[in-house]
């Protein structure tokens, strides 16, 4: 399972960065190549939750003001890449108190059926 993921998460990852090559070589006016490919920096996101709050209520905030969000503790993050929904994890601890995510689940809608 964990290698079939491992495959998912890397036609995932080539598909995003071959759209983002594609829309910088488009406006280059330059050919594709799987070289520009690799130089392609993408935005990758770990959303916890979501909420929407009245400005007022966000303008009273300060530090150890409490945020809900829409997750409870256990359920899967989302990964973001590029403002598109392509996977769920979970949160994992690492050395040095970092955090990580364990991928779960590839949002079959991003990837390609080819």
């Amino acid at each position: 399972m964990s290698e079939e993921l491992g495959d998912d998460v890397q036609d995932t990852v080539v598909q995003a960065v071959a759209e983002e090559a594609a829309a910088e070589e488009a406006s280059k006016g330059g050919s594709n190549s799987i070289d520009a490919m690799l130089n392609v920096g993408l935005n990758v996101q770990i959303v916890l939750g979501q909420t929407r709050m009245p400005i007022a209520q966000l303008l009273k905030l300060s530090r150890g003001s409490i945020i809900e969000l829409d997750k409870s503790i256990g359920q899967p993050v989302e990964v973001v890449i590029n403002d598109r929904l392509v996977a769920r994890g979970d949160l994992v601890k690492l050395e040095d108190d970092r955090l990580g995510v364990s991928l779960i689940e590839i949002v079959k809608d991003y990837v390609s059926e080819t």
